[in-house]
């Protein structure tokens, strides 16, 4: 099994001493043909996605510093170096799923004869992906602290949220209804997404994750779309938006009604 996870780290560079920078000593490690193998070169990106293996393979409950370091071919405390321990490692997951969803440019504006309509639903199908590719790690997405306190999860990133906003912006919603279609999207894919997989047997309650602020960021100087509408993003509008999503459900329901009653 630890075989199977252990081809991401193909593209590492293997190391020319018998220690990495920390001094942890690496485990000796030799494949079946009994050549010589040695473990890759740590850095935090390779061990995030590594603890993303790990989680894939056998669960979000097994995943520690110790079993990740055995995953990896070295002692855990060579870790340390790059992550402070689980709490800024799972933050650190979450945060490396979504930085490569908005990496893969689901969030630029169509050419000409575009729609947002098309934009969100490149962008559902998106994160639907990696809910169904990762679906122990996707319920950390709804529990690990944002890095604002409005940020809606599971787009829970500030690069997320002035790009979604610039998008809506661009076809031609004001501020108070960019603000609205961001909280009412977040909530139908994680509402949506959280039970999908639910069904494939992953535990929804929460996890012990980084304590409550420790990614909130108070310099939105490069994010000038949330700058402006901080005040829209921090009123509390749940009782409004539960509502409105509520009538909307129900329209539609009686639309498919009216059909059925026709036909």
């Amino acid at each position: 099994m630890e075989d199977q996870g252990r081809k991401i780290f193909d593209r590492s560079t293997a190391l020319s001493e018998d220690t990495i920078d920390s001094g942890a000593e690496l485990r000796d490690h030799s494949p079946r043909d009994g050549s010589a193998r040695r473990s890759p070169r740590l850095d935090r990106v390779l061990i995030l996605e590594s603890a993303i293996a790990l989680i894939d393979e056998e669960g979000l409950a097994h995943l520690t510093m110790r079993r990740l370091g055995s995953w990896l071919g070295v002692e855990a405390m060579a870790l340390y170096r790059y992550v402070s321990g689980r709490d800024d490692l799972l933050a650190g997951v979450v945060d490396h799923l979504v930085d490569q969803l908005y990496d893969q440019n689901l969030m630029e504006p169509d050419g000409e004869g575009g729609s947002w309509q098309g934009y969100l639903q490149r962008l559902a199908h998106g994160v639907r992906r990696v809910a169904l590719e990762h679906p122990e790690v996707f319920p950390l997405m709804a529990s690990s602290p944002p890095q604002a306190p409005w940020l809606c999860p599971p787009l829970r990133s500030l690069n997320w949220m002035e790009s979604f906003l610039e998008t809506m912006l661009h076809y031609g919603f004001d501020d108070r209804q960019a603000v609205q279609v961001y909280r009412s999207f977040a909530t139908f894919l994680l509402g949506h997404l959280l039970l999908e997989v639910a069904t494939r047997g992953v535990e929804l309650s929460p996890i012990a994750t980084a304590e409550p602020g420790q990614h909130e960021s108070s310099d939105l100087a490069d994010y000038p779309h949330v700058y402006r509408l901080q005040g829209h993003l921090a009123a509390n509008r749940a009782a409004d938006e539960f509502e409105e999503s509520l009538e909307a459900l129900l329209d539609r329901l009686e639309g498919m009604r009216r059909v059925r009653q026709r036909s």
